[in-house]
């Protein structure tokens, strides 16, 4: 009876009790996972935060390991430093959203975001990031599966390799035959997986000693040695590599945008990071703290360093449910692998006209997709031998790179837009910047250091590149929308026909609707670019012109030209719209408008007005 009123006894079963009460609560809230809205249904912003949160939630079985390994007790702090880091990066993300909801991108993440911003290029480079993210996502899911799953028993290689492709086949069967785990599924997992993992940390925490405590603090003094230890660049460089040896405690991060698609409004992407922060932004730096600050011996336990810890806090009966829950966790993260590769390739074939990838069985499933995933997946099990460090040094490669492309993209933007696209949610571009740098330089970091991440990830990009540029010359879908241009003659021949002495042209936004003159001595002229589609043709004196591959400064002097050449006997005056950025914004893209007051230079004879359109006043009922 003693064992039942310790303090230890009362505690656990205070959590447990408050836990059970919690979820089932929120289990008798109606529309708590999913609701109907405007002809569909929808995810709610929890329903997507907790599918992110079980593909994070795998990362703690094998990344405490591997960022011990390299850099020793200084993961303790690092570990916590880069759940910081990958919060703001969140926040970032959040942008993303309401930016990809401004132009009616739903979904897509990293690709549809640089696709957007930098053309089909750079975007091929993020589907081969993205495609090397998932790959290594059920790679080495599958050998951390098998690997805790196994942690109490003696299998050989071979044996182990027969399980392992045994799981990628397994999954891959079930999603051909259109068996996929749906929300309410999952919901249930995490409810399983929150009450094991929190005894889990609860059991280590009472297992905490005095030379616990020395450990931690000894990685808090060795950072602080780390980062003043020398000049400012030893300094940097040494935080670069602790976050490097970190970053995969939190994969899967991008995974709400990724599938941003399944809820109706950027504002449950925000809701739904947040949520991760309060969740898995706690708990894993929590988890890496008392696994790592124990007595166990992490280089005899890389592969299954939880499962082991479990059974020393708990006895063999806890670690055999902890390595249940991790074997179960991790084939659903190869299932998500499945999904979200598929879900890339569609959306990636739609858009270029590849139906014969899209060839759906009577399930309804992408069968042609799945089985090329599966041979893929197994065929680098079995190149890499199952070896869990290697797998893991080539995933941070990818993730780093989608990580660099998202901020790069964002940054572009953000300095040629301003904020006039995320007026309701926008970050500081000064810590964009830093994200940037450290992200990037951790890329550079690990690309250097790990010459077989470097090698897997450079040549699927490299053979993405060359078939995405090959595909992009005839199966673009800007082509369609260059076709539909309006050819700067057909303005001139519109106005050559007025009879008017002066001749008004008016520049506007793509997406502005200012008011329209009907007249022949006007003409309303839209600069688009063809990624974001061509504009409605609102009237006759309404010319469109693609903007592809020169800046808007250069496709204004190029119509002036033309003006100047063609009609030398009108007096022309050209309308520029007034900036109602912030002055921030208009410092970010001085250049362009530093540009803009060099025309009245290069055409002096014509007038150039600045002006705004006023809007109506609501009236009030």
């Amino acid at each position: 009876m003693e064992i039942f009123l310790t303090k230890q006894f009362f505690i656990t079963t205070a959590i447990n009790l408050a836990l059970i009460s919690a979820f089932g609560y929120l289990m008798t809230r109606k529309q708590l996972l999913s609701y109907f809205s405007k002809g569909r249904w929808w995810l709610t912003w929890l329903s997507v935060a907790i599918i992110t949160l079980m593909d994070e939630l795998t990362s703690i079985f094998y990344a405490p390991s591997e960022a011990y390994r390299v850099i020793g007790t200084n993961a303790i702090l690092f570990i916590l430093l880069t759940s910081i880091l990958i919060r703001f990066l969140s926040m970032r993300m959040t942008e993303i959203a309401e930016i990809l909801e401004f132009h009616n991108i739903k979904g897509g993440g990293v690709y549809s975001f640089s696709y957007l911003v930098l053309g089909p290029t750079v975007s091929f480079i993020a589907v081969a990031s993205i495609i090397v993210d998932y790959v290594l996502t059920a790679s080495l899911s599958t050998v951390s599966a098998v690997e805790n799953g196994l942690s109490f028993f003696h299998v050989s290689e071979t044996g182990k390799f027969m399980m392992q492709a045994g799981i990628i086949w397994f999954v891959a069967g079930l999603n051909i035959i259109g068996i996929k785990e749906n929300a309410k599924f999952t919901y249930i997992i995490f409810i399983i997986a929150a009450i094991i993992l929190i005894n889990l940390v609860t059991a280590g925490m009472f297992h905490m000693t005095p030379d616990s405590l020395h450990t931690i603090g000894r990685s808090f003094s060795d950072f602080a040695v780390g980062i003043s230890d020398g000049n400012w660049f030893n300094g940097y460089f040494f935080v670069i590599v602790g976050v490097s040896s970190c970053i995969l405690a939190y994969s899967g991060i991008e995974s709400v945008v990724q599938t941003a698609g399944l809820v109706k409004s950027w504002k449950d992407v925000k809701h739904a990071y947040i949520f991760l922060a309060m969740t898995t932004g706690i708990f894993t730096p929590l988890l890496a703290v008392v696994v790592l600050s124990s007595n166990i011996d992490v280089s005899k336990h890389e592969t299954d360093l939880i499962t082991q810890f479990a059974r020393m806090v708990g006895g063999v009966p806890f670690g055999y449910i902890v390595g249940i829950l991790a074997s179960v966790l991790l084939m659903m993260a190869v299932n998500t692998a499945y999904v979200a590769s598929s879900e890339l390739m569609e959306r990636v074939a739609h858009r270029y006209g590849f139906h014969w990838i899209l060839k759906t069985n009577n399930r309804q499933s992408l069968y042609r997709v799945h089985i090329g995933n599966a041979i893929f997946y197994t065929f680098i099990v079995f190149i890499t031998g199952g070896n869990q460090m290697l797998l893991a040094e080539m995933y941070a490669i990818g993730l780093l790179a989608s990580f660099s492309i998202n901020l790069g993209s964002l940054l572009i933007y953000r300095y040629s837009k301003g904020t006039k696209d995320v007026l309701a949610f926008n970050t500081h571009r000064s810590g964009t910047i830093i994200l940037f740098m450290i992200m990037f330089s951790c890329f550079l970091y690990l690309g250097y250091h790990k010459p077989s991440g470097t090698l897997m990830w450079s040549t699927v990009t490299v053979i993405f590149l060359f078939i995405g540029i090959r595909v992009a010359k005839k199966r673009a879908p800007e082509i369609k929308e260059i076709a539909q241009t309006d050819q700067p003659l057909n303005m001139i021949f519109y106005l050559v026909e007025s009879e008017a002495e002066n001749l008004h042209i008016y520049f506007r936004r793509p997406n502005e609707h200012s008011p329209a003159v009907d007249d022949t001595s006007s003409a309303f002229i839209s600069l688009y670019h063809p990624r974001a589609g061509i504009p409605e043709k609102s009237a006759v004196n309404h010319f469109r012109f693609a903007s592809q591959s020169q800046s808007i400064y250069h496709g204004i002097t190029e119509i002036l030209y033309a003006l100047d050449y063609e009609l030398p006997h009108k007096k022309i005056t050209i309308h520029l719209g007034w900036p109602t950025s912030s002055w921030i914004d208009r410092l970010s893209i001085g250049v362009m408008m530093m540009s803009v007051m060099r025309l009245p230079k290069l055409f002096p004879r014509f007038n150039f007005v600045i002006e705004y359109f006023g809007k109506p006043k609501a009236v009030k009922e």
